[in-house]
Formats: C-alpha cells, structure tokens, sequence
C-alpha cells in the first residue's frame, strides 16, 4: 500500500475510518496505563482523531503523526486553533495548546523524535496497515520508542476473504506475533460487535471482534 492511496483518500474525503467521536474504549480502558498526567503520548498515523482532544484534556502532552497535509491542517482548522508551523528536517511540525503533529512519513520517525514519550494510543494504525507492511511498522515503532513505553492497541478481527481493508483484520495471535520480540502483551478485553456496526454486516462480515490490549516495551 503506496503513500498515493492514503493521500489520495483524504484529498476525496473517502475518510470513512474517521470518527466524530471519542473513542469509548479508550476513555474506558486509559486509566490501566497509570500515566502521569503530564506525560506525553504518541497517536500514529493520527488523521484528525478528535481523540487528541481527549488526551490532551487528561493534561497529557500529544504528538501525533500523519502523512497527509490535509488531515493536519483540518485537525487545528475544525477544533479552533491556529498552529505554530516549523520545519525540521523530513517533518513540518504544527502545534497548538499542547498538540503537535509531524505531517510526514511515519517510517521517517527516529528515536529522537519520540524520546520523551512514555505511552501510544494506536486505533487506525495497525489496521490501517496491510499484512506485508505491519512487520515493519512494529519493528520500527518498537525501534524508536523508549523502553518501557505503553501501548493501548485496538485492533478489529474479522474473515478477512468477506472485506477487504482497510481497516484490516488483526487477530489476537497476530498482535502476539507481530509484538512478542519487543512487548509483553496483555489482552484487556475482545468484544464481539457485529451487531452494533450495520454498516459491516451489509459489506457481508459474519463475524466482527475489537480487541483491546495494553502493551509494555522491554
């Protein structure tokens, strides 16, 4: 999956994976990192999630990164605030009331830019991702964060034959796979949600699972 095919989603507004809402699970399920509240988290391939606004509402600091310039610039634009714009390097830095996201290629990311980040919040990235490239995503997001960061995943697991992605399906055992050299793994909870997601159930899933899980690098 080339950089065109994301670029080319937001340029169209195909972003039917955007929510307007924050997401449940992670005012649910945040509170089992123990974070400090002034302790800066990472959102991958953040889009415009509005979920940065709840982070950043629980006195964390926020990074993000995102690939499109579009999405960026709609994030500040559709919550109010005016960016402070720096290039550095591969990445344009745009800031406001302790959000900052790097539009820019997440594989561009080194450990410096991520060195005072002691949690990830990942709900698009991993799933956004198509099996050939979620290897290399975790390698190298494993590679650049300090040790001991945590990590909230939520992922979706369904037969992959009835839909393609993305979002992708990403089973519990993959998420082991993928994590088990870098991370000890802890499921929180899987939830069968096929019934509250019309939408699926017409592109024909059978089944459909969220996963959620806490993970701690070594």
């Amino acid at each position: 999956m080339k950089k065109d095919f994301w670029l080319e989603r937001w340029e169209r507004e195909e972003i039917g994976f955007h929510q307007n809402v924050i997401n449940p699970y992670l005012c649910e399920y945040w509170q089992e990192l123990h974070l400090a509240c002034d302790s800066m988290v990472f959102v991958p391939l953040c889009g415009k999630s509005r979920d940065m606004l709840w982070l950043r509402k629980q006195g964390h600091q926020v990074m993000g990164v995102e690939l499109s310039n579009i999405a960026v610039q709609a994030f500040f634009k559709e919550n109010g605030y005016t960016p402070h714009h720096v290039a550095r390097g591969k990445f344009e830095h745009c800031e406001a009331d302790g959000i900052r996201i790097l539009c820019g290629d997440f594989f561009d990311l080194s450990k410096d830019d991520l060195a005072k980040v002691s949690a990830v919040y990942d709900r698009a990235s991993l799933i956004a991702l198509p099996p050939e490239m979620r290897e290399r995503y975790v390698r190298h997001l494993a590679g650049i964060l300090p040790p001991a960061t945590q990590i909230l995943l939520i992922t979706v697991d369904y037969p992959q034959p009835e839909m393609p992605g993305p979002p992708f399906s990403v089973s519990s055992g993959e998420v082991e796979a993928l994590y088990r050299e870098h991370a000890e793994v802890r499921l929180l909870v899987q939830l069968d949600v096929l019934a509250q997601n019309p939408r699926f159930q017409e592109r024909g899933l059978s089944r459909l699972q969220e996963n959620i899980f806490l993970l701690t690098l070594r």
